[in-house]
């Protein structure tokens, strides 16, 4: 047994005892699959444990207790259910080991489904068992064996297997084994719906402050927390869309847009547990006293936008409390919070310069008190803008609709003339305090995110700027953590620095063994907006396509790097059904979509002017058009479904 020794800050909420969910109208009366005691804290429910096993205490991922097996062959502590209905899971664990060739297996009615040859890692780290088959009545047994030194294994959890399975496919194997973890890894975050899990867990309250039914939801933010965080869970929705997460992405947006309330000053809250009801407990004390930051009201709004385009679900624009939140984040919450600064004829939400309990105006807490506005708020609030002009279509709002693009106008040509003045790189103003100074200089996300939410015009000034902020990431005031960095391959990519953008993400995948920041967080792998992003990356990145799914159209661009010759993204969701996209370099792209009904019209972009383009073999007139700057030469037709069609430009 390993000695008793606290090396990572506790208590992972996944991994309480899960209780059978009682049933309701939507599910089955069977209950749900659960592991009795995944934490250890009641010794060890269901276990069989062999000689050199059992549940100790001084090392737990979370809680007090953990399972255990002390070195040498022969060991191994093992768990039976009875699945009592059909379904299709993964299986999480996290583990360590002072040496190799310990063992993790699961397995089905005695055969193996998939072993885990551990290696050396002696702090916790997260592995999972994906796309276990189980029918009822099925013997599902989990198992532990020892190998060369002690094993430790706390907090399993058991997921959903993911409900959509998009596949990629390279001439470059890097990308092909990124993706291949990234979606797995994703995948093993999202909740169970209907099982029982610990509420207001944190490093403070190890066993929480009691339990609650989880709904759909994933994990967002860090692993010693039983709850999901605006902030991550808007950059994860994209990857949580593409694996089929949109019950959870609708469920956990909802709950934000229902804590903004005319008492919090139509500020959401920082973050939910995985009931999707409970206030987080350490970052909300009262209504005037929790965590909040600006950008986050904002990129909310944004990413139900972007919800509603990836899925055309119209609950996205004919719900009320999602309504009310996106009308009450672009008006009564930004007349709320603009006093500090003077600015003219546009509106400009604030924070108050009094630290994050009080409503900070950036998400770079480390920038200290005293900003008023950020760069990162303004550019958040400008997509807003854009993304509630979209919703208002959707609802069949055109005047409001063209209300909130000239607001989005409006404020883009104002940060541009304005607010950020006329410097570039180092001299880019990128935030105000409450005295009205403007800030220069490296400011992390609210840098990042002026370029990312492509608020500054396209043209010399925002080139130098790209240019800066690689320059600072690259230096030794880079971003601290991992999470931080991940928004670098989408500001990348926004402004078709493809080859840069592709760097990052490879950096990214090769520091997920690296021990994160955080002690309590494991490697940097098992953040979860590691994985979830490097999934939207490859999709909305690399493969560049934007869907329209309400409208049935869908919007594809190369950006393949320099060396990638080819790129495939399979069964990619859109509305109901899914599309298959091939890039060939950059001028070359083939779709399929899959559906079994409905066309859908494609706009195929190609960076450039060129002189032929070609639909399936047949000349076409070449059509141009600007975007963000960049000239393209572009076709569209209809693919019906089942269809296939192949556009090409040639010079």
């Amino acid at each position: 047994m390993k000695p008793s020794r606290l090396i990572l800050l506790t208590a992972v909420a996944l991994l309480a005892p899960l209780a059978p969910a009682v049933p309701t109208a939507a599910s089955t009366a069977s209950p749900q699959l659960a592991i009795p005691d995944p934490g250890f804290e009641n010794g060890g429910t269901g276990w069989t444990f062999g000689a050199g096993t059992g549940v100790g205490t001084g090392n737990s991922h979370g809680g007090a207790r953990f399972l255990y097996l002390d070195a040498g062959a022969g060991k191994s502590a093992e768990l039976t259910i009875v699945a009592p209905r059909k379904g299709s899971y993964d299986f999480s664990a996290w583990i360590g080991s002072a040496g190799t060739g310990g063992t993790y297996t699961v397995r089905r009615n005695g055969e193996t489904v998939e072993t885990i040859t551990l290696p050396e890692r002696r702090g916790y780290a997260r592995y999972t068992i994906s796309g276990v088959e189980l029918k009822a009545g099925d013997l599902l047994q989990i198992a532990f064996g020892s190998g060369s030194a002690w094993v430790n294994a706390d907090d399993l959890m058991i997921s959903p297997a993911a409900p959509a399975d998009p596949k990629v496919t390279s001439s470059d194997p890097q990308v092909v084994e990124m993706f291949g973890w990234a979606k797995r890894k994703a995948n093993s975050w999202a909740q169970l719906p209907g099982t029982t899990g610990p509420i207001n867990v944190d490093e403070y309250q190890t066993g929480g402050t009691g339990t609650a039914q989880y709904a759909a939801s994933y994990w967002a933010g860090y692993a010693n927390r039983s709850a999901y965080y605006s902030r991550d869970m808007t950059h994860q929705l994209a990857g949580a869309h593409i694996l089929g997460l949109d019950e959870a992405n609708k469920t956990m947006l909802r709950s934000f847009a229902a804590s903004s309330t005319a008492a919090h000053k139509y500020f959401p809250v920082w973050a939910l547990n995985f009931d999707a009801k409970t206030y987080l407990s350490i970052d909300y004390k009262t209504p005037d006293n929790y965590v909040r930051e600006v950008p986050a009201v904002f990129e909310l709004v944004e990413k139900a936008g972007q919800a509603y385009l990836w899925t055309g679900d119209q609950s996205y624009v004919d719900d009320p409390t999602m309504w009310n939140f996106y009308r009450h984040s672009t008006e009564e919450f930004i007349d709320l919070h603009n006093s500090a600064k003077p600015n003219g004829k546009v509106k400009v939400a604030e924070g108050t310069g009094n630290g994050i309990f009080a409503g900070a105006a950036s998400y770079n807490e480390q920038d200290g008190d005293g900003l008023a506005e950020a760069g990162d708020g303004i550019a958040s609030q400008y997509q807003a803008y854009l993304a509630l002009a979209t919703l208002a279509r959707g609802k069949g709002d055109t005047e409001l609709a063209r209300t909130y693009d000239r607001r989005a106008a409006e404020l883009k040509a104002y940060f541009n003339d304005d607010w950020s003045g006329n410097g570039s790189g180092a001299d880019m103003v990128r935030a105000y305090t409450t005295s009205n100074t403007p800030v220069t200089g490296w400011g992390k996300e609210n840098s990042v995110f002026v370029p990312m939410k492509q608020i500054l015009d396209p043209g010399p000034r925002n080139d130098a700027y790209l240019d800066y902020i690689q320059e600072q990431e690259l230096g030794p005031d880079g971003s601290p953590n991992i999470e931080s960095t991940t928004y670098l391959p989408d500001m990348f990519f926004k402004n078709n620095r493809n080859d840069t953008a592709w760097t990052w993400m490879k950096k990214i995948y090769g520091q997920r063994e690296l021990q994160h920041v955080n002690s309590s967080q494991g490697p940097n792998g098992d953040y979860p907006e590691v994985s979830f992003t490097l999934v939207s990356q490859t999709v909305e990145g690399l493969m560049g396509i934007a869907p329209d799914a309400a409208n049935r159209t869908v919007t594809t661009q190369s950006r393949l790097p320099s060396g990638m010759k080819w790129l495939q993204a399979a069964d990619v969701p859109i509305g109901t059904s899914t599309i298959t996209v091939r890039h060939d370099g950059a001028t070359k792209t083939k779709l399929t979509n899959n559906a079994r009904r409905g066309a859908y019209r494609w706009e195929a972009r190609f960076p450039g002017v060129h002189k032929k383009i070609e639909v399936n073999g047949v000349p076409q007139r070449v059509r141009t058009k600007t975007v963000g700057g960049v000239t393209y030469t572009y076709a569209t037709p209809t693919v019906r479904a089942g269809a296939t069609a192949v556009v090409r430009v040639t010079d």
